[in-house]
């Protein structure tokens, strides 16, 4: 099996069980429904350029934020903190299941589970690819 269908059913089993997690303790679903799609505002800062779009976007949509958040509401019995971070990962989890995957500062389409490439961005192993683009100015 190939390591992007790994991450794939991987992101598929985290988004169940953070969605399930979420019911099971009694998020209400208008909030579930609320905050789904919210990381995904972080694509606006794509409007300053490829680097700043892709800093911002991958800060919002790795594990590592809601899994925080989870632990500081858990931690501190603030519900809503945990809610949120269900949501959350529940979120990127779905995201990573359809191949959307965080992203390269070559370009938006250009991703850690996809080859694809915006435009006239170069195609190759991507730690070249952030090397070679690391002098030149964003589009």
């Amino acid at each position: 099996m190939q390591p992007t269908h790994i991450l794939r059913l991987e992101g598929a089993g985290l988004a169940a069980v953070a969605t399930a997690t979420y019911f099971i303790i009694g998020g209400p679903i208008w909030l579930f429904v609320v905050l789904a799609l919210a990381p995904d505002i972080s694509m606006l800062a794509y409007l300053g350029g490829n680097r700043v779009g892709s800093t911002v976007y991958n800060t919002f949509h790795t594990y590592l934020a809601p899994a925080t958040l989870g632990v500081v509401g858990v931690w501190s019995s603030v519900t809503p903190f945990v809610l949120i971070a269900l949501v959350w990962a529940a979120h990127i989890g779905v995201d990573r299941a359809v191949g959307y995957g965080l992203k390269y500062p070559t370009g938006f389409k250009h991703t850690h589970l996809s080859g694809d490439t915006d435009g006239n961005a170069p195609t190759g192993n991507p730690t070249e690819l952030v090397s070679n683009v690391a002098g030149e100015r964003d589009n």
